[in-house]
């Protein structure tokens, strides 16, 4: 693994984005949190906390501020929150896209916990209408909600339904019905792009802008399965700061 460090810094500097690193115990290369850290260090306390695949259980739960993190069917949602919880088992990841079928909310922190990321059931071909109905209904009556993160694969560009999923979001936002949760895009899998990837990253980030005036600037990150993660701390720092932890 370590062979493929230089390979991997020079990704990190091409997209502006040099973390700190450090060997963790399992003798593997991670990124550190720095002020979030406080809030993601204790990975062994995550926990899952329910599977909610109708309206009425999700009054059930609350009291906790919220992050929910959408994406087209297999984005790398279930890898990028594993590595965003610290945790490399909390979320079942799969190459086969459609897996996440509820809307599956983990709490971060010790007892009580200190805030709570939802993972959305992925959009596309593999998605279903009620799926879409259940988050929609979720959007728009959560008053605990945030921050919603949408998940834009680095290696196919932003697709039709990226496009029309941030346009909705949009919309939501600059409605007048109270919407006070903000919406950020996360770039996953910049790993898997080449020589030209700043060009590639920089149409992603103008396609979501023209999309998404409302949307914030994109985080870009890669969870590679061996190698170097980059572009967690900021993940955690964005979740901290949505919910109201840091300032």
């Amino acid at each position: 693994m370590l062979a493929s460090t230089p390979n991997v810094t020079a990704i990190l500097r091409a997209f502006h984005v040099l973390p700190t690193l450090q060997t963790g115990s399992s003798g593997s290369w991670r990124c550190i949190s720095s002020r979030a850290n406080a809030i993601f260090k204790d990975a062994k306390s995550a926990e899952f906390l329910a599977a909610v695949g109708d309206e009425e259980s999700l009054s059930l739960l609350g009291g906790l501020p919220e992050v929910v993190v959408t994406g087209r069917a297999n984005v790398g949602k279930s890898s990028l929150l594993n590595s965003v919880i610290g945790r490399r088992d909390l979320l079942f990841t799969s190459k086969k896209a459609g897996r996440t079928q509820t809307l599956n909310f983990f709490r971060v922190g010790s007892h009580p916990g200190r805030l709570v990321v939802v993972d959305s059931p992925g959009y596309g071909a593999r998605g279903r209408p009620e799926w879409g109905a259940l988050f929609n209904h979720y959007l728009g009556t959560r008053k605990q909600l945030c921050r919603v993160y949408i998940l834009i694969s680095a290696a196919h560009g932003m697709s039709a339904t990226d496009e029309a999923m941030l346009s909705s979001l949009n919309a939501q936002i600059q409605s007048l019905d109270g919407t006070c949760w903000t919406l950020q895009a996360i770039i996953t899998r910049a790993d898997a792009l080449k020589t030209n990837g700043r060009a590639q990253i920089n149409q992603i980030e103008q396609d979501i802008f023209r999309t998404a005036p409302t949307c914030l600037p994109p985080i870009i990150t890669s969870c590679p399965s061996k190698g170097i993660p980059f572009g967690i701390d900021e993940v955690r720092k964005s979740i901290s700061h949505a919910c109201g932890i840091l300032p």
